[in-house]
């Protein structure tokens, strides 16, 4: 049965973190570094999400740290390149939370704070990852809360994930919305009934058979004036 749809005006917003929020940039040269291949990040990071929703769908759960040091394995072996050693893993795997914010996210975030809004964080690293990021990245005093699928056991896009998430953070889905920088992720919220913002990040794109997302620009601050410009919630 198909979830209904958000019509927006929501009090309580989700945020992707890894790259929507944070920039990738330093773990993306280090890994093209150790690999010596300018396709080893992007090859990484694809791994890393689709073994995520392999586990989801197997049922065989592993948290993401645990796959992202598979997923080093397996770029070796598609790269033909050597395979990294424990202690070279564990160096590149640290850099998750070492991460800068996005130049405009730290403006983003503080209008949609001062507009009443709810900031969540929602992420498929594990909560300590996700605490680490934020305060590495000095973000941290934005969010009301920090959730993260190591709950459920499940990864993001599946439904269920953002219904709990919204629920968690006292909202009904249809009245929550997902930022992002991931056509999956923006597709995944839409479907489960949220409204949703894509952020246009470098080298990131919408997935063409799913719904439109509600809000889009190329910055957070772009989509927070479109939130904000359409109904500020009632906070109680």
């Amino acid at each position: 049965m198909q979830q209904p749809r958000s019509t927006g005006n929501s009090k309580v917003i989700l945020f992707d973190v890894n790259e929507t929020l944070l920039d990738m940039s330093k773990l993306k040269n280090a890994l093209i570094k150790a690999f010596n291949n300018k396709a080893a990040f992007q090859q990484w990071f694809g791994l890393l999400l689709q073994y995520s929703l392999v586990d989801t769908v197997t049922n065989h759960y592993h948290d993401f740290r645990t796959i992202g040091d598979a997923a080093l394995d397996m770029t070796a072996n598609m790269l033909q390149e050597r395979t990294l050693k424990s202690a070279e893993k564990h160096k590149l795997l640290a850099l998750m939370t070492e991460l800068p914010a996005h130049k405009d996210v730290p403006e983003g975030l503080k209008m949609l704070a001062k507009a009443g809004y709810s900031l969540v964080a929602l992420t498929n690293s594990t909560r300590s990852v996700l605490d680490e990021q934020l305060r590495y990245a000095d973000i941290i005093h934005y969010f009301e809360q920090g959730l993260s699928v190591d709950d459920q056991r499940r990864y993001k896009p599946q439904l269920d994930v953002y219904h709990t998430a919204a629920r968690q953070a006292g909202a009904e889905p249809t009245s929550a919305t997902l930022i992002a920088a991931h056509g999956w992720d923006i597709a995944g919220a839409l479907h489960a009934g949220l409204s949703a913002g894509f952020i246009t990040r470098k080298g990131q794109t919408l997935y063409p058979l799913a719904p439109s997302p509600t809000y889009q620009g190329k910055t957070l601050p772009e989509v927070a004036k479109q939130i904000i410009d359409q109904k500020a919630p009632q906070r109680p």
